[in-house]
């Protein structure tokens, strides 16, 4: 069973999902871009199995706050003062797309925060050519003005984020989406040769693997973070059709 809360974090209330034992070893996940924390709904409870899974609205998103000020970095600072604010010191931490850019924003500016990442079919931070976006017609459950604001970090992206990568000191676990997603392949595996402590995985279903492959992705991050780090030895594997959902 989850349950939906909200915690003030320096002036911004941030919705999120809450799940499993709160025994267990802490676990955050963090959304794409125009997604809210429900987007985790087919891999949560798997998840929650063996973890207390906070699944967070980032800022401008679903029941979060909508505040009119966007960056990737403010949403880092929100994703830290979350964690200072439920006493989380040091937990593992998931990402998918533009929430994997926040996540390995966060390991390289604390990267004492962060025992394990993954970051699901994020490209590494390398100027790409600009597109406009279209604004969708009708009510909208994410501020229009934070992807304009994002859309642009994501297609210039600061020098930092790169020179940050060097920083992370956690073992990271990169998901490939394949062929079949928009995200290029080959910036995917350089960013999983950029982490110091990365590998990558590949569950050839697209974009969106944690939805279209729920089982295969929850088998691989669940075996990551389980897995003993004086015993890794594999660093790059293709997960076939057999093992999709």
């Amino acid at each position: 069973m989850s349950y939906r809360r909200s915690v003030d974090v320096g002036g911004i209330r941030l919705a999120h999902q809450v799940s499993g034992s709160p025994d267990a070893p802490p676990l955050v996940l963090l959304h794409a871009l125009g997604e809210d924390s429900g987007d985790w709904g087919t891999v949560a409870p798997a998840l929650a199995r063996g973890r207390r899974v906070y699944a967070l609205d980032l800022r401008g998103h679903g029941r979060s706050d909508w505040p009119g000020e966007y960056s990737l970095e403010l949403m880092r600072a929100d994703v830290i003062r979350f964690l200072d604010v439920l006493g989380l010191h040091r937990v593992d931490l998931v990402g998918h797309s533009m929430g994997g850019i926040v996540a390995y924003l966060v390991a390289s500016e604390q990267p004492e925060r962060v025992a394990r990442l993954v970051l699901e079919d994020v490209s590494a931070p390398r100027p790409r050519p600009a597109t406009t976006p279209v604004r969708p017609e009708g009510d909208l459950t994410f501020d229009w003005a934070m992807v304009l604001a994002v859309r642009c970090q994501i297609d210039t992206p600061p020098a930092t984020w790169l020179e940050g990568l060097d920083g992370i000191t956690a073992e990271t676990l990169v998901v490939a989406g394949g062929p079949g997603s928009h995200v290029p392949q080959n910036g995917v595996a350089e960013l999983a040769r950029l982490i110091p402590r990365g590998r990558m995985v590949t569950i050839p279903v697209g974009h969106l693997v944690h939805d279209a492959a729920p089982e295969a992705f929850t088998e691989a991050v669940s075996g990551f973070l389980e897995l003993d780090s004086e015993t890794e030895t594999e660093t790059d594997r293709d997960v076939g059709p057999g093992c999709r959902s």
